[in-house]
């Protein structure tokens, strides 16, 4: 037995270059050795964190130490051999063996009871370092979840941002991942037909390598796209504040055909617009079929006029009119501005009419227990004070209706008038990247009516939407977007409109 080991370790590779890096652990151990005539034999290197039992090095040192392959081991600072007390435990059996401990930066003696009491006391105050920074870290991480930010590095489709920040779509790979759900749910693929799918399309891992059936599974099964956050180690999920990729019926429906709940047979014919639109003459749903691989849709009824449309027309006719419903980064900016204004006047008005009902509501008490009294001195025969208690009690049932739905409209009325704005200006890129039943949603939402006329596609959206679609029409009824146009002008106007058509319930 002769010669000692050099132990240095760093708890992460960035350490290793900054800070006391392994190359300065190094230079102090010589320095030390040299001074105390101690020749190094055995160099050992590890990049792992003491936090948990089980380091390589470490415990390859260990094993050279008990099969006497050397006199000692010489480490830089006590807390790099141990930070936790398995570890110190470890050391302090071998000291008691005879095996030599020495600690560059600490002068102990572990021979001897006041310098095995003072390691002992060290060890136990680094494993409790460790033990406070562990679950400081925890509670950071458990901080950063309940804002809805997930403090692990981004998945594919999404950027990681600046620290302190949700992760942010990546605009390329975000899109190949809602299709990899789409097609999955559609029951046509299998994992590895998908993967192998994906990569024609383009998806790419980070290495710019083919995604492969396993880590596309782990894509498909993390509710992360969906915008929830899951720790799959405790299985607790929180609300992310990032923007989702993919819907949450979307989501449930890659589940089910995980899980085998949806049959892969009969998705052949879900044909995208079924029994949304119909036929202006005879009031029929138009059918659709497939003839040489393009989708028709048409009317069955016998000698009706309306002619075969194309699936792609009518497509075209959708998004044609979704397009009109963008807003320009200008009136983005002035929309919020005058949302803000318009939320503030209307809750005040609310505010100003529930005051005034429940006044009345007060007033009708008042009434009402004069009536009594009135009736009680025989004021009134009981024929004339039914009657009279009868028309208060219709007028305080009519008030309390007023209140019942001012109170609602003070709470949903702007509310819904925003979310109306919020889902005209991203009508058409959600149209685009949905799956089809969400385009069968979205039209339903969207539109009022929609029918074929001989030859001529109609789609007539929502009042408050069409609205929105209208909104730079000029008088003479031709749509003009030209810088002449007064955003201000237009949104004054349109604004109070819209809170009226929001505001009346439609079917």
């Amino acid at each position: 037995m002769s010669g000692y080991i050099g132990y240095i370790r760093v708890s992460t590779v960035k350490q290793g270059t900054k800070g006391v890096s392994l190359q300065e652990q190094r230079d102090a151990i010589l320095r030390f050795a040299e001074r105390n005539q101690f020749p190094i034999t055995i160099w050992l290197e590890e990049m792992e964190t003491a936090a948990k039992h089980g380091r390589p090095e470490f415990n390859q040192a260990l094993k050279l130490l008990r099969g006497g392959k050397a006199k000692g081991i010489i480490i830089h600072k006590l807390d790099r051999g141990a930070r936790n007390l398995r570890d110190w435990t470890a050391i302090g059996e071998l000291s008691d063996q005879g095996v030599e401990i020495h600690f560059v930066n600490e002068s102990l003696d572990l021979q001897s009871r006041g310098g095995r009491l003072s390691a002992d006391i060290q060890a136990v105050v680094s494993a409790d370092y460790i033990r406070n920074l562990k679950e400081e870290t925890r509670k950071g991480i458990y901080g950063r979840l309940k804002q809805g930010l997930y403090p692990m590095p981004a998945g594919l489709g999404y950027r990681d941002s600046a620290p302190g920040q949700p992760k942010t779509v990546d605009p390329i790979a975000a899109p190949l991942i809602r299709e990899a759900f789409e097609l999955y749910a559609s029951g046509r693929f299998n994992l590895r037909k998908l993967a192998d799918e994906m990569f024609r399309l383009g998806l790419r891992s980070r290495t710019g390598r083919k995604v492969q059936h396993q880590p596309l599974q782990k894509i498909l099964t993390n509710p992360f796209y969906m915008g929830v956050i899951r720790i799959k180690k405790t299985g607790e999920t929180f609300a992310g504040a990032h923007e989702p990729i993919i819907s949450t019926n979307l989501f449930e429906g890659v589940q089910a055909v995980i899980a085998g709940k949806t049959h892969r047979k009969g998705q052949k014919h879900q044909f995208t617009y079924r029994q949304l639109f119909t036929c202006e003459h005879c009031t029929h749903s138009l059918v659709p079929e497939r003839q040489k691989g393009i989708v028709y849709y048409r009317c069955h009824m016998k000698d009706c006029p309306s002619a075969t449309v194309p699936e792609w027309r009518i497509e075209r006719a959708i998004i044609h009119e979704l397009v009109r419903l963008e807003f320009s980064q200008e009136e983005k900016e002035y929309m919020r501005a005058r949302l803000k204004i318009l939320r503030q006047s209307w809750q005040s008005q609310q505010d100003t009419l529930t005051q005034g009902l429940r006044l009345q509501l007060d007033q009708m008490n008042s009434r009402q227990n004069k009536l009594t009294d009135a009736f009680l001195d025989e004021a009134l025969d009981k024929a004339s004070f039914e009657q009279r208690k009868t028309a208060l009690l219709m007028e305080r049932r009519e008030i309390e209706e007023r209140l019942h739905q001012t109170s609602d409209s003070a709470q949903t009325g702007p509310d819904h008038l925003e979310e109306v704005l919020e889902l005209a200006s991203h009508a058409y890129l959600l149209y685009c990247f949905a799956s089809p039943d969400e385009k069968r949603d979205m039209l339903k939402t969207l539109s009022s009516n929609r029918s074929l006329n001989g030859k001529s596609l109609k789609i007539t959206l929502k009042k408050h939407f069409q609205l929105v679609a209208d909104r730079f029409r000029s008088c003479d009824g031709w749509a003009s977007r030209d810088a002449g146009r007064d955003v201000a002008q237009v949104w004054d106007k349109l604004l109070p409109q819209l809170a009226v058509a929001v505001s009346t319930p439609v079917n």
